[in-house]
């Protein structure tokens, strides 16, 4: 098939661009060129801002393709742009959108795609922004079902892989991955004991392959999301064990203090990390092809090599983590003492 990839060259479509070439699809990525990736020669290029809706409008008559995977829309407005280009021209369209789509906090787990399908639907807190705006775009499209295309939505949760970084409590700064490898103390929130499961971006990516020109996903959403959830303590000792580093020194810390003493840092403490979360993978798997192939640890040797070669591992003191541990202890150890006396 004719496939027109908007997006390419991002963590997540890197893979999904390299597995439909793999298979045989006729890749075109729509890009605005600011980003280089490792793709198979035959993908052909088209350089241009896909929130331009005039370039959305080029594509559509140039490349007419068969199938358009849509990786960097990320509200109704380009929703409704890609549906007034594409409509009619393409016989599917796969948008990427995210389980943040959900409001948490959650009734129950494991998530099932039947949790959520209308905005109106919902109920409680959009998880952030970006969510809501995702799932605002997912009405877009599924409005469209039927008339304009046929809509797939695939929502995948913490993505990591080559190309991009190993997350913490305290985002994604890559001197983390030094302080494992040294043993110095690693801050987490909370007890530790929430819930975490990343995938790594090659499985992600299969599922979007598999989506291609499936009549079985005509009108559907399917979750792509790991098969491998965590505690995050067991996430460090993961990491740790997958660069042969000592047993990490944990330092636990309340979530809210954490947001009070780096507010610039813990954004994603406070839309994600903080939440145990697991979600059902059983459609994807019986309609996709999805497959949990990459361990956690073997992703993260992978993840780490691809940084080590780029020279992106900054080190272990890059931030002020210690002083705010030394902190943590000292003032800890004083109110128990304090209290006991």
């Amino acid at each position: 098939m004719d496939v027109l990839l908007v997006g390419g060259t991002g963590l997540i479509s890197t893979g999904v661009t390299r597995g439909l070439a793999a298979v045989g699809h006729d890749v075109t990525c729509l890009t605005r060129g600011e980003t280089s990736a490792d793709l198979p020669s035959g993908v052909e290029f088209r350089r241009g801002d896909r929130n331009d809706p005039a370039v959305l409008d080029r594509a559509a008559r140039e490349v007419s393709p068969d199938c358009v995977i849509d990786m960097v829309c990320f509200d109704p407005e380009t929703a409704r742009d890609a549906v007034a280009a594409f409509g009619g021209v393409a016989d599917q369209y796969v948008f990427c959108s995210t389980v943040d789509a959900y409001h948490r906090p959650l009734d129950r787990m494991p998530v099932t795609e039947a949790e959520a399908v209308r905005e109106s639907d919902r109920e409680g807190e959009p998880v952030s922004a970006y969510g809501a705006n995702k799932a605002a775009a997912e009405d877009v499209f599924l409005d469209a079902h039927g008339d304009a295309f046929a809509t797939t939505i695939v929502r995948p949760w913490s993505t990591y892989g080559e190309g991009g970084p190993v997350l913490h409590t305290l985002g994604t700064g890559s001197y983390y991955v030094d302080r494992i490898r040294e043993g110095k103390p690693v801050i987490v929130h909370g007890d530790g004991t929430s819930v975490w499961g990343p995938c790594h971006r090659d499985d992600v990516a299969g599922a979007f392959v598999g989506a291609v020109g499936n009549p079985d996903a005509h009108g559907e959403a399917y979750h792509v999301t790991s098969e491998e959830c965590m505690t995050w303590n067991e996430y460090h000792r993961t990491v740790a064990r997958a660069l042969d580093a000592p047993d990490p020194d944990l330092v636990h810390v309340p979530t809210d203090v954490l947001r009070e003493a780096f507010p610039e840092r813990t954004d994603m403490l406070r839309d994600h990390f903080r939440f145990s979360t697991v979600f059902d993978n059983a459609k994807a798997k019986r309609d996709l092809g999805f497959s949990y192939e990459v361990g956690f640890e073997e992703g993260v040797r992978r993840t780490v090599a691809d940084m080590d070669a780029r020279g992106a591992v900054e080190p272990w003191n890059a931030e002020n983590d210690d002083a705010f541990v030394a902190a943590w202890r000292e003032g800890t150890a004083e109110v128990v003492a304090n209290w006991l006396n």
